[in-house]
């Protein structure tokens, strides 16, 4: 597809959902027009048509909080975009990192979205102290520790599960979780390397 195959509505405008390439969480909606959508391809970043000001909006120009863009989509009818980011900071302009952060029903408490959560925080966590961290000490420290780590949680996830202990799975399996994620970083590899590999296997089987 191409830029020029996105259809504007009668007021020259289409709608864009922003979402975070990483962690796969709904950010934001805005709303392109043909500039604005040629702006974000030129530069990289996504740039709106602020339906209040009626002007032209490079997001995060003035916070810092920009969106840079990691791939652009449009639907079938091509009358609506998606546009996958990588955010430098909160999207939503009261501080939350979505600014779909209000339920009307149920909650998110189960949503795979928080495994990219927790990869930002632990981005974060790995810069700090090593006192005052038990992540940075993990990261700082030889290899071989978060490799010991690793194993001795993937054999206690498993005698859990060979058990039948529903709670212990769960709780183990968190621990694996978590130091396979440290793991990664500590490697300087991330989960998105290890989705595309999950996705090459896929397409082959």
């Amino acid at each position: 597809m191409k830029p020029e195959d996105i259809k504007y509505g009668p007021d020259g405008l289409v709608p864009v959902v922003i979402q975070d390439a990483d962690s796969g969480e709904v950010l934001m909606l805005a709303y392109g027009n043909e500039e604005s959508m040629r702006l974000t391809l030129e530069r990289g970043e996504m740039v709106f048509y602020s339906r209040s000001r009626k002007e032209i909006w490079h997001k995060g120009m003035t916070s810092g909080n920009r969106l840079p863009l990691a791939s652009l989509q449009i639907d079938c009818d091509c009358d609506a975009v998606l546009a996958r980011v990588r955010p430098m900071g909160p999207a939503c302009h009261t501080g939350e990192t979505s600014c779909f952060y209000r339920f009307i029903h149920g909650n998110d408490d189960d949503s795979p979205v928080f495994l990219g959560r927790l990869w930002a925080y632990l981005k974060k966590r790995s810069q700090d102290s090593t006192e005052e961290s038990y992540t940075a000490r993990l990261i700082a420290g030889p290899k071989s520790r978060v490799a010991q780590k690793i194993g001795e949680e993937g054999v206690e996830t498993a005698l859990a599960i060979a058990t039948e202990d529903r709670g212990q799975t769960v709780y183990e399996a968190a621990d694996l979780v978590y130091h396979l994620l440290v793991g990664l970083l500590a490697s300087d590899l991330s989960p998105g390397e290890i989705w595309r590999e999950l996705k090459k296997r896929h397409k082959s089987g």
